[in-house]
This record gives structure tokens, sequence and C-alpha cells, in this order.
């Protein structure tokens, strides 16, 4: 039950299902006295075109896998898309509407993912949803190309979008249209809400490029309607989208925004608030709509708008017999997709995840990372991902699994690949020197479901990527970082590379697992737990100098870092005159310093804290094992910025932390430089006892 574009009139039922979208939004807002009424009353006609005679899904069940895709890029017009899941019959009773911005309501200002029904991500930062939308592009064209087979499109559906003039100033739009031209997405279809306003003026005050012209140059399919109430045109330009099918499609709209009012339509006065009172009623006489009562829906409308239950149940009742086909014709393939789709992790993925041996000289963190990631690889389809141009330098590439790349690209060169074919069923995603487009992306890709993103960049950088990576906490998505050259020890590339807050802003993201492993083992239980968990995105904090892979058979388990922290050496907790607690690359320096200390009679508990959050879910009596209260004595090491460690240390503890700028020396000389020493960490713990070095 694919659309039929075909030739088009339309009738007095179109016009009134538009007017329905558009007062049923300005009622909303003007009872919530608060919200943006304008984009929905301009973009109420081609909305209602694409929900009524394109968009395929279910409202009934708003998680078929194979409906298309819907992304409010300009999620301050929300109240566009409320309407639109309340009218044609998603879980969203007028009541919500009605309660729009309220406490608890399920009509947040913003689209919120989890708290619509309906709602695929949730929209507001300006220009993260063009590039979930990506994403979510990304990820059909992958699984099609890994699944579908002759006859059996089990993987086949559309990402649309609503974009905005804000969504196109963004920086992370331009990246990601660069991306998805290049990439030839052609299922990604936006509509640009051309309506020419901003919240503080109009746009012609900052913003004067031609946008159609930019869009070509980046690759995309460019269709320009100079009327956004022409119905006719906005279906002949969707048809025209869905026919090409080698280039992401962007069709630019002219609108009015707040059409219809008498006073504010076309002004900045009605982007940002209520029209108000008096406007509200001068607007519906325009519009010939009854004045009274407020959240008016004619039963014809409703009518009009329910018959997208019937669709929705036919289009997926014919995929479920398509897919039982091809199960029954595939088995492995279609039990394969299954688990995807329902995010099941197969039994047996982590068999060949490596246990290191133990060496004094030991490898990065980054390195071991990379070997974990392999192991898992060819028995984890649903794993895929990339880097921001780094793969070299974050060991992210998964060898011999292919580069997602067009089918329609002939690479120059393939050198620096991962190996395999070129296509949209490679698992190695070439993002380009775009963090801004991958945490995007990566979040889009996630949404969509059937696989495992990962995101791979230094960690400096994770800046880049700081709002999409809080939205992917927001909406409890599993994607996965790996931020590699964690600290200052990174070394010659200076102080503009190495991060020093980084570590401590990422922690302060509430949903966000921040892991750091503090050797090769430590690093393959931080990538199981971050298979594992699927209730919010992980951060793995991973060096590039090497570092000692302890000797298990001396010191505790690594399967201690499920549990966040716990004592890897030492003596037991409550019978420790110190402790020294340490995370990724410093937790070497605690277990040297310990045994110095042992020479000197001082009793020394080192403790691994990898995950702040991990250990702060453990039972009080768990914590109370790992940090005795009655130990008061304590020194945390670790290279970065020490916001957050007196929780930790208390207040007869101390932090040897960093809390300056690096500077641009070898790793080795800027760590020794700025303290992190064996000795340095022995002269804290004796001060903290109250003696110097030279006691015995």
């Amino acid at each position: 039950m694919k659309p039929e574009p075909g030739n088009y009139t339309p009738s007095e039922i179109d016009y009134l299902c538009i007017n329905t979208i558009r007062c049923l939004s300005i009622d909303a807002v003007q009872k919530a006295n608060s919200g943006h009424p304008g984009m929905p009353m301009g973009a109420a006609p081609m909305a209602y075109i694409l929900w009524n005679r394109f968009l395929r899904h279910n409202p009934a069940n708003p998680e078929w896998f194979n409906r298309d895709r819907f992304v409010l890029s300009a999620g301050h017009g929300s109240m566009l898309l409320y309407s639109l899941l309340h009218l044609t019959g998603y879980d969203l009773p007028l009541e919500e509407i009605k309660r729009f911005r309220q406490w608890e309501s399920r009509t947040p200002g913003h689209p919120e993912r989890g708290t619509t029904p309906g709602v695929e991500v949730s929209t507001g930062p300006l220009g993260q949803g063009f590039g979930n939308g990506v994403g979510m592009a990304i990820a059909e064209a992958h699984l099609a190309a890994r699944y579908n087979r002759p006859g059996y499109d089990v993987i086949d559906h559309f990402t649309y979008g609503i974009v905005s003039d804000g969504d196109l100033m963004e920086g992370v739009a331009a990246e990601a249209a660069s991306l998805a031209g290049h990439l030839g997405l052609g299922k990604l279809i936006y509509f640009y809400d051309d309506n020419r306003i901003t919240l503080a003026a109009a746009t012609d005050l900052a913003f004067s490029e031609d946008c159609a012209r930019r869009f070509v140059a980046y690759g995309w399919h460019v269709q320009t309607v100079t009327d956004g109430n022409d119905l006719a045109a906005i279906n002949e330009a969707l048809g025209n989208a869905h026919a090409e099918t080698r280039q992401p499609s962007l069709i630019i709209v002219r609108t009015h925004i707040g059409f219809g009012s008498p006073h504010k339509q076309d002004t900045f006065e009605v982007h940002g608030a209520p029209l108000g009172d008096e406007e509200v009623l001068l607007t519906k006489k325009k519009l010939g709509w009854p004045i009274e009562p407020p959240f008016l829906i004619p039963e014809e409308a409703l009518r009009h708008f329910r018959q997208a239950l019937e669709r929705g149940k036919g289009a997926e009742s014919v995929w479920n017999a398509t897919f039982s086909a091809y199960t029954r014709e595939y088995p492995e393939l279609g039990r394969e997709l299954h688990r995807a789709m329902e995010g099941v992790l197969p039994i047996g993925w982590n068999d060949d995840i490596p246990v290191f041996p133990p060496d004094a000289k030991g490898m990065a963190s980054r390195i071991a990372s990379g070997k974990v990631m392999n192991a898992v690889a060819s028995r984890l389809p649903l794993f895929v991902g990339g880097s921001a141009d780094l793969n070299p330098s974050t060991y992210t590439a998964l060898k011999d699994r292919g580069d997602f790349e067009s089918p329609g690209i002939q690479p120059v060169d393939r050198q620096g690949s991962a190996g395999g074919e070129w296509s949209y069923a490679g698992r190695n995603f070439h993002f380009g020197v775009r963090e801004h487009a991958m945490g995007a992306a990566l979040n889009g890709m996630a949404a969509h479901g059937g696989l495992i993103p990962y995101g791979a960049t230094f960690l400096i950088f994770s800046d880049y990527l700081r709002p999409s990576l809080r939205l992917a906490a927001l909406m409890g998505l599993h994607v996965i970082y790996a931020f590699t050259h964690d600290s200052i020890g990174l070394g010659e590339d200076g102080p503009t590379h190495q991060p020093v807050e980084q570590l401590a802003a990422l922690r302060a993201v509430p949903n966000l697992l921040v892991l750091r492993p503090g050797d090769a083992n430590e690093t393959s239980v931080a990538w199981q737990i971050a298979l594992e968990h699927k209730d919010g995105p992980v951060a793995l904090i991973l060096s590039r100098q090497n570092m000692p892979t302890l000797d298990r058979s001396r010191y505790a388990s690594a399967e201690g870092v499920r549990r966040g922290a716990y004592v890897i050496s030492g003596a037991p907790g409550d019978k420790a005159d110190l402790l020294l607690i340490a995370t990724g690359s410093e937790l070497h320096l605690a277990v040297a310093a310990q045994e110095q200390l042992a020479q000197r009679d001082v009793r020394v508990g080192v403790v691994s804290m990898p995950s702040w959050q991990l250990f702060d879910r453990q039972p009080q009596e768990y914590r109370d094992t790992v940090l005795p209260p009655q130990v008061t004595k304590r020194l945390a090491i670790e290279a970065g910025f020490p916001l957050g460690w007196q929780r930790y240390v208390g207040c007869g503890g101390d932090v040897l932390g960093v809390e300056r700028f690096g500077a641009s020396a070898p790793g080795e000389v800027v760590l020794r430089e700025l303290g992190f020493t064996v000795d340095n960490v022995c002269r804290r713990a004796l001060k903290l006892l109250g003696r110097g070095m030279e006691q015995a």
C-alpha cells in the first residue's frame, strides 16, 4: 500500500481539514497562553497533504517497524504535530491537546520521544531534527540493503520532515545535508517551511542565501512551491520527490506564518506568542470558522482524518504477511531481523570477547577497545558505526565489514577503508569531519530501531556533538560514543586537543552512562556494559597512551567494572589507613603507589572507579565496602578537572587533578610536569596522613 500521487484536485473536505489543524493549534496555544501558533497555521496545508496522501503509518500501532518516519525539526511548531496525531487516531485524546504545555501532559512545549505516541524524536534545538532524519534514512538504507531479497522488500519506507529557516541556519543541518547528499539518500524528503520569519525578526536581517542552489550543491533534488496553500502543487512535488531515488529531496514551500491572522500574519509576533483573544476571533472569522466552541473538530473532518486508521491497519497487515513469507523462505535472516527489530542481543554475542594477559607495557584502551569491537562484530550484525574521519586514531573500524556508501558512487581511493564492498550494506560509516552531523545522525539511527550505532572522535571534540549527546540522554537512546585521546596524556598536539573539563561535563549529563576503564580487561567489560545498556547513551572514555594490563591473578576481577567501582588491591577497605581512588590511565599510578606506600607501613586500599553512575546505583551496603565511611583519608587521581570528586573523597580527602589547560610536549612529559607520577601520588597521600616523604 504505497502512496499513489496521480492527478489530484482539492475538495472542500481538504480545506476543512486544513483549517481544523489551524484552529485546533490556535486554541491550544491560546488556552496555554504559551507557544508558537504561527508555524502550524502556515504549514498546515503541506502537512495535511503529506499525512493524508503519502505517509504510511498505523496510528493504532505507532511502533510498526516499517512505518514511514516523520520528523518535525521545527519543534517549536509542536501543535501542528499534536493536531495531526490526535486527528488521525493516535492515543492522544483531545483533553491532552487542551493541556498543551502543562505539567505532566502528553503535549509538551516541544515534541518529546517517549511522552507522546507517534513522536519519533525530541526536537526543539533547531537543526537536530534535520540530522535525526538523515540518521533514520541511513538506518533504513542499511537495513534494506542487508535484509531485503527479491520479492521481499521487508524494509521499505520513507523519512519525511518539516524544517524551518532556523533549522537551515544551524550548522548541524549544513553538515547533515552535506552528508545526506553525498550518500544519495533518495528516500529522505524534507519540506522547507519558507515563511521568512524567525522569533526576533524577518529573516532578511540575517539570512539571505539561496537555499535552493545551496542544496543543489549538496547533491539534493530541489523543488519550489511558490504558494503554500496550493495543494495540487504540493501533491505534485511530493510525487516527484518519490520518483527521485538517487538524491534526497528538499521541497521549498513559500508559506505565510500565522496564515489567516488579520494583523499578525507574516510578522514575528505570531512566531513565539499566542495570538491573543481578540486576534483569535478575527482569525477564525477570516478563515470562515465558528467562533465557538473552542477546540472544535467538525465530524466530517474527523471522519476523513480517521481513515488513516484503516489505511494503517491494511498497510501493516500486508507487511506482516510479507514478513511471514520472508521468514519462511529465509529463516536465518528472518530470525536475525526479528531480533534486531526487538533490540535483542543474540545468544553468545560476547563469546569471542578477548581476555588480555598481564603486560607491564600494556596497551592503550583505544587499542583494546578496537579489539573488543571487532570480536563482537561477527556475532552482532546490528552493531554499526564510525568516526568523524578518525578511524586510524580511534581504532573503531570494523575490519572486513564493508563501508556504508551509496552504491551509485564509485570510490576513487579505498586507502584507509575497513575493507569489503562499498554499499549501503557496509557497517562502517564515514561521517567525515562532521561531529555535529554524526551525533544527530546516530540519534536518528538509534530512534529508527534495528541498530546499535556507535560514533567515535577525540574526547575534546565531544563538545561539538554535545547537543546531540544531551538529546540522546533525554530520549534514552542506545547510542555508544567512543571518545579517545582522553587526557593531557595524548601529548604533542597540545592544549587545543587535550581535554581537561570534558569528562566532568559529561558526568553532569543526566542519563548518560560514562565509563573510563583503567586497563585492557576493564575496557572489555566496559564494552559489554555499553552494548547491554538499553536505557540511554554510553560514553566510553579511552586513552591514547599505553597503560599496563594488570595481572588479575593478583588483583580483583575486571568484572567489578559492572558495579562502577571496586577494591582492586591493597588492604581491605575497613582496615586501610588510606584509599587511593583512580580511573582510566591513572589506575596504574594508584597500584604502583600502593606498593611503595606499603613499604612505609601505610595500609592502602586501591579503588578503581570507572563509572560514578554505576557505583551510585549500588546498594549502600556495597558502597560502604568500597568506600568505608570510617576511612576518611582518600586521594582521588584523575587527569581531568576535579569537579565532582569531593562527594567521594569527603572533607578529609584530596584530589590530584588538572585545573589548567595542558601543554604541547610528549605525553609522559606533560603528565610528569603536572604531577601524575608515582612519587607525587605518594607525597600527596602521605600529606593526607600528616607525614612527609622522608618519614619511614
